[in-house]
């Protein structure tokens, strides 16, 4: 079933899906939090907490791919 690589681990995507959809609902959580975080940042651009808010959304909206990069790891093939 692997290609020798090392890279083929199908049942860790596999189980790694209802963990995925469970992080695409907070990422989807972060897409607001940043969208209301960058307004804010043009209304007053001097606010350096909203600044940390948004970077930390943005993490969250990276959490799928971090999810599944996670379990695909950590299950071999």
């Amino acid at each position: 079933m692997c290609s020798g690589d090392g890279e083929c681990r199908p049942l860790g995507f596999l189980l790694g899906l209802p963990f995925a959809f469970l992080s695409l609902l907070v990422s989807i959580v972060g897409l607001v939090i940043w969208i209301v975080g960058l307004l804010l940042s043009c209304i007053c651009p001097c606010c350096l907490c909203v600044t940390v808010i948004v970077e930390m959304a943005l993490e969250l909206v990276k959490a799928p791919i971090h999810v599944m990069g996670w379990f695909t790891s950590q299950i071999p093939c």
